[in-house]
């Protein structure tokens, strides 16, 4: 397994815009999917993007595309969300997860997740 730590989440004004990390431990990271997910008060938890190894294929939630950019630097074993245009809905724990599958959005393809980070938008 990969140690996952996030960072950068905040709160931010709608319509603002923040960029997360995550910041994995291991030599292998090239090796998985990565995903990002979040979680509000009293829902479960919900896809948000993931990016396959090579950042060259993405997928999106619908409420994250055109909003939402998912990226991967393996030099540095990070992988970003930048979030655009923030909405009061979007208020979440923010966490990433990293697949030995293939590209999904299903939490339970994920077998390393990082502790989360607070995200909120104010209206």
């Amino acid at each position: 397994q990969v140690q996952l730590v996030e960072s950068g989440g905040g709160l931010v004004q709608a319509g603002g815009s923040l960029r997360l990390s995550c910041a994995a431990s291991g030599r292998t990271f090239n090796r998985y999917i990565m995903g990002w997910f979040r979680q509000a008060p009293g829902k479960e938890r919900e896809f948000v993007a993931a990016i396959n190894w090579s950042g060259g294929s993405t997928y999106y939630a619908d409420s994250a595309k055109g909003r939402f950019t998912i990226s991967r630097d393996n030099a540095k074993n990070t992988v970003y969300l930048q979030m655009n245009s923030l909405k009061p809905e979007d208020t979440a724990v923010y966490y990433c997860a990293a697949s030995d599958y293939g590209i999904s959005g299903r939490p339970s393809l994920y077998n390393s997740w990082g502790q989360g980070t607070q995200v909120t938008v104010s209206s």
